[in-house]
């Protein structure tokens, strides 16, 4: 009852706002869109859209003065003349006139160095001013496409019912609208607390945006702002550095203050830099607004041709403050011919600016939802929202809105379920799948043709794998409960043997994330649990170069696991597993190449010994145990979900532990301790360098199997299968190194992220980033081994980057040799 009479409340304080609203034009009457209206001396504030219309929600009507102001228009003042609401008012604005002083004439005094270097003076001053605060807050996220082809690459694009809907004959429409209305609490650099009043998404009305201030927080008075890597900004302390300036001309607001208009261009085209305008106010040297370009080459994003980032800021002259009151960011991006656009705004009103926040005003919690957030009418939108809907939006909302009733009827989803679960006999080659949406269950088969269905070792020769999954979300609402069968079974045509392996999975929610699996079956492993060899590499590296690197090994077991998140940023979980080996044996030498070579043994402790096993059958049981600790962990409470927030100044922590018991000899029995410590340290705009620190300890092990050693990730086929080289030693034997006592790795990899390679003339043309890793592993009686490498990363052609090449030099007791890894970043995808 008490939280339904705050809501009337709320819903009354809304509606007993009076209203100011109209259209923006310019003298031809061309519709200005992105014009901030702002009372006079306060925080309340709106942007026109795109078709110019604005509507402004204010507390009282009859004294008020109303401030239009765009970039490249003279600002205007307009009292309101009546107390009639809600009042129209349209709005003409006329082109600005700038003045450009005589001085600019001399090229050796360029003006704009010295306003530069006085709002870098200036800037921790100004940041400082709005450091800490509270806000209104309101965004709208807009994506939509243009020109879906019917093909791609020779391909029938399939893009199913309810996208279909969506588009018009030339293939072109809105894929997605949002909005969110929340009340924020910010203090510099970081911390942040938003609470979210309203949610909207078209055509769902079960959804939940993800449009949060997190996501649109960009700070020009910090040296970089981060999109994907950090980019500089116009007046970081080293901006001489990136880029060229140029005063435009001047001009004077409605409070007669001064404001310079300044083209920003970068002396060095590859680097992360902005490329347009701010605008800085003369005297006080803060940001009056900015209009800055970004090509996505230069933040490492070659499917975004460009985002356009524009701020305004107001002036208070009763506590001086300059705040940003409206915000856009919009894109364009493409590939294949499909062209994306999108488009964010945001509105910031109701500015409070305390002097300073209660101890336990922030902790760990970003976001949080008001219950039923996701469930406002219309009529509270329609008088909230401070930027009124476009037609093109408003017809949005109508059509999925409406077309979302008959979406969710029984009748719908079951026509739609009978189409996409018309079986044909190819189905049996590409996949097939079931689905049952009114009972929320679904059926799949994996099918015969893909990457990895088909693949080559010399225990089974060829074999195949395909696999069925059963799928349960009935009792999911928003709450994460599925549950799920798969069988995979797998068949070897030169041991003529079918294997088969099961899983059982069941989540009970995605608050806490806990979850339950039982698995079971046989299967062939590999000696490296890591199972760091694909199946796609080594079919090529056996067929095509007669190396058998892969060593494998029969395994019978079933376990059962479990875990949860046990606290904020801590998760734990458990595996008890029954385990029988069996040694296998090589049944072909076939080969494209090199028919008369033999392959090398299945036994990795002896590659020429083809009769002696590398362990004898055996069983035993085996409990897992694992914590993953995210230091200083942020998260997002929603209704559907809680969502972990990695904090990037801490690392993250592993502890292990694994013990044997139960064996049919005792010799087999052990103890394993281990630890892994990951952290990336981002060094601005110079790069990041990623560290993963493992060590570990064995005991009473003296005896133990051998695909119980821990086996380090090495590297004979010259191929990188990863993103990046944390976890590997690019030219070490897959089992040169393999210990059953205490070790220690170490692996450091800097990515400049073009920090470099931008400075450098013709190479920059490759839009590249270098790489320098270092690696070490340390074991007893034995030499360390390292290695040292360089390379380039974000290889590729045209906007697909997904190559990789390192030089690696390796030392053991001296210099050991040298090779040349190709990294194909795309079999993480197709795998």
């Amino acid at each position: 009852m008490k939280n339904a009479y705050l809501f009337l409340l709320l819903v009354l304080s809304f509606y007993s706002n009076a209203q100011i609203k109209g259209t923006i034009t310019d003298e031809k009457g061309k519709p200005l869109p992105l014009v901030s209206v702002f009372e006079e001396n306060t925080y309340n504030g709106t942007t026109s859209n795109e078709q110019g219309n604005y509507q402004l929600n204010i507390k009282s009507v009859g004294k008020n003065k109303i401030v239009f102001q765009l970039l490249g228009f003279k600002t205007k003042k307009i009292a309101i003349p009546t107390e009639k609401s809600p009042f129209t008012l349209d709005v003409k604005m006329l082109e600005e006139s700038y003045s450009l002083n005589e001085v600019i004439i001399n090229k050796k005094n360029n003006p704009a160095i010295a306003i530069i270097k006085s709002a870098i003076a200036s800037k921790k001053e100004n940041s400082e001013k709005t450091a800490r605060y509270t806000a209104d807050f309101y965004s709208r996220g807009l994506f939509k496409i243009k020109d879906l082809p019917k093909k791609i690459m020779g391909m029938k694009v399939d893009i199913g019912d309810d996208m279909a809907t969506n588009l018009d004959s030339t293939g072109s429409g809105i894929l997605y609208l949002s909005e969110t209305v929340s009340k924020i609490t910010f203090e510099k650099p970081n911390n942040l607390k938003e609470r979210i009043v309203a949610s909207r998404i078209s055509g769902n009305n079960k959804g939940y945006s993800y449009n949060t201030a997190k996501s649109s927080t960009y700070d020009f008075y910090n040296n970089t702002l981060e999109f994907g890597i950090n980019m500089i900004s116009p007046i970081a302390d080293n901006a001489f550095n990136y880029y060229k300036f140029k005063l435009e001309g001047t001009f004077f607001n409605e409070n007669n203050l001064q404001i310079n208009k300044i083209k920003v261009t970068p002396n060095r085209d590859k680097e992360p830099v902005f490329e347009g305008y701010i605008y800085i106010v003369d005297d006080s040297f803060a940001i009056y607004a900015i209009d800055l370009d970004i090509k996505g080459y230069r933040m490492k994003n070659e499917f975004t041709d460009v985002m356009t980032l524009n701020q305004n800021f107001s002036y208070n002259s009763k506590n001086k403050i300059w705040s940003k009151n409206s915000q856009s960011l919009a894109f364009n991006a493409g590939a294949f011919g499909v062209k994306f656009s999108g488009k964010f705004n945001y509105v910031y009103t109701n500015y409070e600016f305390p002097l300073s926040f209660e101890k336990k005003t922030f902790g760990n919690e970003i976001l949080s939802f008001e219950t039923n957030a996701n469930k406002k009418e219309d009529a509270f939108w329609n008088t909230i929202r401070p930027i009124p809907l476009t037609i093109e939006e408003s017809s949005d909302y109508i059509k999925k809105d409406s077309l979302q009733t008959i979406r969710k009827s029984q009748k719908y989803m079951d026509s739609i379920d009978a189409k996409e679960n018309k079986f044909k006999i190819l189905k049996l080659l590409t996949g097939y799948t079931y689905k049952n949406s009114t009972k929320k269950h679904s059926f799949s088969y994996e099918g015969l043709l893909n990457l990895v269905s088909l693949s080559f070792n010399t225990v089974q020769g060829y074999n195949f794998d395909s696999g069925f999954k059963y799928t349960n979300w009935k009792n999911q609402e928003n709450k994460g409960i599925y549950t799920s069968l798969s069988i995979k079974p797998n068949y070897g045509f030169a041991e003529d043997r079918l294997r088969v392996t099961g899983q059982f999975t069941h989540r009970f929610n995605n608050q806490n994330y806990a979850t339950l699996y039982v698995t079971g079956g046989s299967s062939v492993k590999q000696f490296n649990p890591n199972e760091l060899i694909s199946k796609v590499i080594n079919t090529i590296s056996t067929l095509a170069f007669k190396n058998n690197f892969m060593k494998l090994y029969n395994l019978e077991s079933a376990a059962i696991g479990y875990s949860q998140d046990i606290a904020n940023g801590v998760n734990l979980g458990g595996k008890i597993e029954y385990q029988q080996r069996k040694p296998l044996f090589n049944n072909t030498n076939f080969s494209y190449f090199n028919k008369n070579d033999l392959y090398t043994s299945n036994n990795p402790l002896a590659p020429t010994d083809f009769t002696t096993p590398a362990f004898e059958k055996h069983h035993l049981t085996k409990l897992n145990l694992l914590a993953k600790i995210n230091f200083g962990n942020k998260y997002s409470s929603r209704p559907d979900g809680k969502f972990n927030i990695r904090n990037n100044k801490y690392p993250t922590l592993y502890l292990g532990y694994e013990k044997a018991f139960s064996a049919n000899e005792k010799k087999y029995e052990f103890d394993h301790f281990n630890t892994r410590l990951a952290y990336d340290l981002t060094l601005g705009n110079k790069g990041v360098i990623g560290f993963n620190l493992k060590a570990g300890k064995f005991l009473n092990a003296d005896n133990i199997a051998f695909m119980d050693y821990k086996h380090f990730n090495g590297n004979q086929t010259h191929i990188g299968e990863t993103a990046r080289y944390l976890n590997v030693f690019n030219l070490l034997p897959y089992y040169s190194n393999s210990t059953n006592d205490s070790y220690f790795e170490a692996h450091m990899e800097h990515n400049d992220k073009g920090y470099i390679m931008n400075k450098i003339p013709l190479l920059n043309k490759l839009k590249s980033t270098m790489v320098l890793g270092l690696n070490t592993l340390a074991i007893p009686n034995s030499k360390p081994y390292s290695e040292a490498s360089i390379g380039l990363d974000n290889l590729g052609f045209g906007k697909f980057k997904l190559f990789r090449v390192d030089y690696v030099r390796s030392y053991q007791n001296g210099y050991k040799g040298y090779g040349v890894v190709f990294g194909l970043k795309v079999l993480n995808v197709l795998e």
